[in-house]
């Protein structure tokens, strides 16, 4: 927990530090702009590809370290080339820095079980979650602070040291107890063990003779192609962890009208924009106490109506804020808003914990976070006319959006998803 509020705190920062590093230095908006939608719109293409090796690594958890000390390395030299190095260069390292950021959110998260076990995994999911929502506070916090007291590069540095200071956590994660292994035929049916928080479930597959397992380089590299495409083929084929995946890129789409149309609502309704970083704080806070009740509540079954009646709750709050008059509705928004997402998200969590096959977890959980980073970067960029048209109309879209996601999470749905059994052949024939 340690690692991941420390990881996911300088991972919120990142943004916001180079927004404010870039303004400071070049004092250019269009510069700040471009590189956050650097360090945001690569993530897409990283996020398999990190999935795909941290589930071959012998030692996830150094991968990840190495994965955390690279990202704050772009970042530490986006800084020092802020003013020496043309604008282009520094944008192409915010994308290569950007490539590594699944890792702090979905490849991080795929390695709970193995830290937690499965008889405590739903709690631990509820607390993962709250990191993110602890981080999601004190991140852009810690921004505005440190820029006031020590200047935008502050920020970055900042930034870099709590990405730094995960690297112990990450490096001493369990290893795993045998590697795992391709299939021998990539384009089978893929089981997903009923336990997949067991350590022999990432022996499910053994790689056959002749394997591209035990091809030197370039069968390592068909292997590694191989599993890209049979992680994808897992989320399509799997249909709560289909449901999940789209929904939830949807849902974080819909979000980031939210994001965006904070201050603006702000403005309009007191004057200053600095209130819907209030707001913003206020939804937050509510996603923490939310995801605190459901660690100490303990066990919940049905995640699947828990993340479709979470993305409605926070469309609730949404159009709630779309239609406020004051300030204080807006609040109240705001808290409706929190309380459904921060549920949302440790019931996405405990879907993908419960139906993603164990040799396949990380990519699953990094092609997720990859997506859902993606769409936050669309929605964003949909959101910035609408805002400036009218707040309302941003919260409206958003809203509509939330409702389209719950169309997602609910189509074809009959009661509680379980995971699916391995066909004859994926058993061994027995």
């Amino acid at each position: 927990m340690a690692g991941a509020v420390a990881a996911r705190t300088g991972d919120e920062m990142s943004g916001p530090a180079l927004l404010v590093a870039g303004l400071a230095v070049t004092g250019s908006p269009l510069t700040a702009s471009w590189l956050l939608a650097g360090l945001t719109v690569s993530a897409a293409a990283g996020g398999p590809l990190l999935g795909v090796l941290l589930d071959r690594a012998r030692r996830p958890g150094r991968l990840l370290a190495c994965c955390l000390l690279g990202y704050a390395g772009g970042l530490l030299l986006v800084l020092y080339g802020l003013g020496r190095v043309p604008d282009a260069a520094l944008i192409g390292v915010a994308v290569v820095a950007g490539l590594l950021g699944p890792a702090l959110t979905g490849g991080w998260t795929a390695q709970l079980p193995r830290v937690a076990g499965p008889e405590r995994l739903s709690r631990a999911t509820a607390l993962d979650s709250m990191s993110y929502n602890v981080a999601g506070l004190a991140g852009p916090a810690v921004v505005g602070l440190v820029a006031s007291a020590g200047g935008g590069g502050a920020t970055v540095l900042v930034c870099a040291g709590l990405l730094v200071a995960a690297l112990p956590a990450a490096w001493s994660l369990p290893p795993l107890r045998s590697r795992p292994a391709s299939p021998a035929h990539p384009a089978a049916p893929t089981a997903v063990p009923a336990d997949p928080g067991s350590p022999a479930a990432a022996d499910a597959h053994p790689a056959a003779p002749g394997s591209p397992a035990e091809g030197g380089a370039a069968g390592r590299g068909r292997a590694v192609r191989a599993e890209l495409v049979e992680g994808f083929a897992v989320i399509w084929r799997n249909a709560p962890l289909r449901r999940a995946t789209a929904g939830s890129a949807l849902s974080c789409c819909g979000l980031a009208m939210l994001v965006v149309s904070a201050p603006v609502l702000g403005a309009e309704l007191t004057g200053e924009s600095g209130h819907g970083a209030l707001l913003l704080a206020v939804t937050a806070a509510s996603g923490l106490a939310a995801n605190a009740a459901i660690a100490a509540w303990g066990r919940v079954r049905r995640w699947d109506r828990v993340l479709a009646w979470g993305t409605a709750v926070l469309g609730a709050g949404m159009a709630l804020a779309a239609g406020a008059g004051a300030f204080w509705a807006a609040v109240v928004a705001a808290a409706v808003a929190g309380a459904g997402e921060g549920p949302q998200l440790t019931a996405l969590f405990s879907i993908r914990h419960r139906e993603a096959p164990a040799r396949l977890r990380s990519q699953v959980f990094t092609t997720g976070a990859s997506l859902k980073i993606t769409s936050f970067a669309v929605g964003s960029a949909l959101a910035g006319p609408l805002a400036a048209y009218s707040a309302s109309s941003a919260l409206v879209a958003g809203a509509a959006l939330q409702a389209a996601a719950v169309a997602v999470l609910t189509a074809g749905r009959r009661g509680r998803s379980t995971p699916a059994k391995a066909p004859r052949s994926a058993r061994g024939g027995r």
